[in-house]
């Protein structure tokens, strides 16, 4: 009577090598169903070629050999899927920021790229805002969550101009700083988190960032550099205008980015 797939068969139907087969049996993950005591020849049911793909699939993906055990003696499918998709987030966060170092490192390489930047006065404005504490890690989660209860609270027809945002230096510095973002609107009210804010009149120095904000500390990088070359000192907290961005369309190469930072000019030596 035949014992099933000898290791071989086995190998040729899953598109797996025999080493690896012997691999996962070694490491606890997919045993054989018979071992033949007398040959130690290995032997599998035709049932055992869908896990062990999916064995071969989540160690392509980096999952541990001990989450990949948890997977497989799970018999909950709605825990399996849970797992698995707790190992992709993960993935898809570590792609996001592989990503945008792959960007910012382009932009560096190429430190002749144009940057036009010049000097603006902005007169005070009152806007609605919502300010907060923010930790550097959490800041884009607060940012979206806060500028969605912006627009929600106050559509289209009641803007007066694009949105933007004022951080704290401590933000960059110390990995927690204030946080406002706000939208000029015709009518100013509070509600909730949302303030009526007057935001000051400032000397700026403004370079439009283009694109994807993968890559927008290169541009604070270049205009920062371009205040210290012409002896100009920073004075307050960074401005960021969102003339194009995410809320406007999913293109990112439409995004731009209007940043600001306040200035004065340092007394001669």
């Amino acid at each position: 009577m035949r014992k099933g797939l000898t290791i071989g068969e086995f190998a040729t139907m899953s598109h797996l090598s025999v080493r690896t087969l012997r691999r996962y049996h070694e490491a606890g993950l997919l045993a054989p169903a018979v071992v033949d005591p007398h040959t130690s020849y290995r032997y599998y049911q035709p049932d055992q070629i869908a896990t062990a793909q999916v064995i071969h699939r989540l160690r392509q993906l980096d999952v541990p050999l001990a989450e990949v055990k948890s997977i497989l003696a799970t018999d909950d499918p709605e825990r399996r899927t849970e797992l698995v998709a707790g190992h992709l987030r993960r993935l898809e966060a570590e792609l996001d920021r592989t990503r945008a170092a792959v960007v910012s490192l382009r932009q560096l390489l190429r430190p002749d790229a144009a940057l036009e930047i010049e000097l603006r006065s902005v007169s005070a404005r009152t806007v609605v805002a919502i300010r907060a504490q923010v930790r550097h890690e959490h800041a884009l989660a607060w940012f979206d969550t806060a500028m969605t209860e912006l627009d929600e609270a106050f559509p289209p027809t009641e803007r007066t101009g694009p949105p933007g945002g004022r951080y704290a230096n401590e933000l960059f510095t110390d990995g927690v700083g204030l946080m406002t973002v706000f939208r000029p609107v015709r009518n100013p009210r509070g509600s909730g988190r949302i303030e009526v804010v007057e935001l000051p009149s400032a000397d700026l120095a403004v370079a439009v960032h283009r694109g994807s904000h993968d890559d927008i500390d290169v541009t604070y990088g270049r205009l920062g550099a371009w205040v210290a070359s012409h002896a100009l000192g920073v004075d307050g907290h960074v401005h960021e205008t969102y003339l194009v961005g995410p809320r406007d369309t999913g293109h990112s190469e439409r995004w731009r980015t209007e940043l600001g930072w306040p200035v004065f000019r340092l007394a001669s030596a």
